[in-house]
């Protein structure tokens, strides 16, 4: 499972970097963008590979959850990952205007940092979802959530939802905490 989740990470990059490299290195814009659309596809087939790899009766191994995390990430931040990509890559290879910084200080600084963990917790919920419908197709009676208590076989699916959220909590905690404490300019 692991390999395919690499295969994609993989396949993401390339597809983004071919679709910038079409728009920009090639001058051929539509064909550019109809590459960068592809790149859900990758998700997709991931999709794909998990849902077969579950209904095959394959031993449920603790890195199978990480699909849904991965996945999860990608809805979550993917628009944000190719817009990055997408300034960078203009800027360097086109001409385009300078990425803009973001702000690193201030209340435009805190809000940067709650619209951050606002994907994250939707990176969250999507790759939640995703464990507990993996957990359904694999558990079938008597349920995902009495089998996560009883140690079934889907309780490894399932153990990346408290971890991820702990690691949710810290970053709402770090992401708030600007709110209340702004990080002030520094001075030269």
């Amino acid at each position: 499972m692991i390999y395919a989740i690499v295969a994609c990470e993989a396949g993401f990059w390339l597809v983004l970097l071919a679709g910038l490299a079409l728009r920009y290195l090639g001058g051929l814009h539509r064909a550019g963008a109809v590459v960068l659309a592809c790149v859900p596809l990758v998700d997709l087939a991931l999709l794909v590979f998990t849902v077969l790899h579950l209904r095959s009766g394959a031993a449920i191994e603790p890195l199978d959850g990480l699909a849904a995390v991965y996945l999860g990430v990608s809805v979550g931040f993917g628009k944000p990952m190719l817009t990055w990509a997408d300034a960078r890559f203009g800027h360097r290879f086109a001409g385009g205007p300078a990425p803009v910084k973001p702000p690193k200080a201030g209340p435009a600084h805190a809000r940067r940092e709650r619209r951050l963990w606002y994907r994250h917790l939707l990176a969250f919920a999507v790759g939640s979802v995703l464990l507990l419908a993996g957990a359904a197709l694999v558990g079938g009676q008597p349920g995902p959530l009495l089998t996560w208590f009883t140690g079934g076989q889907t309780a490894q699916l399932l153990s990346w939802i408290p971890r991820w959220g702990v690691v949710l909590v810290i970053d709402f905690l770090w992401s708030f905490s600007y709110t209340f404490w702004p990080r002030r300019p520094r001075t030269s």
